[in-house]
């Protein structure tokens, strides 16, 4: 399925202790790493499949970030830099490449500030997402 190029796609699976991702927005192609599903619990279950808004935000905690609006029972969800599951408290990384870093059993993404910079030069100020979610 291709998706249209002026939202954010990103088609996740759910691989026991996080969720992996690919996004897509245009020619603009990353990974994502968010944690597993449980019940949309605050701070440590990602966020249902669906679609959202996000724009362009200063984050006190993570400088600039895209802020999904109306997340069911959820908010300030943003995606963000960071290597590991444990940089997560409900929100999305973003990387270019999957390893195990530290010595866990648990995927992380690399370079992620770099990729988070370029998607921020590739959206525009506000922009939809739709969220897929697999097995």
């Amino acid at each position: 399925m291709t998706p249209p190029p002026d939202i954010i796609f990103i088609d996740t699976w759910m691989c026991g202790d996080c969720t992996v991702g690919r996004l897509a927005y245009g020619d603009f192609h990353c990974l994502t790493l968010e944690l597993p599903w449980v019940s949309n619990e605050k701070n440590i279950s990602c966020i249902q499949a669906g679609s959202y808004t996000a724009v362009k935000y200063d984050s006190p905690k993570n400088g600039e970030v895209l802020l999904l609006r109306s997340v069911h029972a959820r908010t300030m969800i943003e995606i963000h830099a960071g290597n590991f599951t444990r940089d997560i408290e409900g929100c999305i990384l973003v990387g270019d490449s999957l390893k195990y870093l530290d010595g866990d059993s648990v995927l992380d993404v690399t370079n992620s500030k770099k990729t988070l910079g370029k998607l921020l030069q590739a959206v525009p100020d506000e922009v939809e997402i739709g969220i897929v979610r697999r097995g």
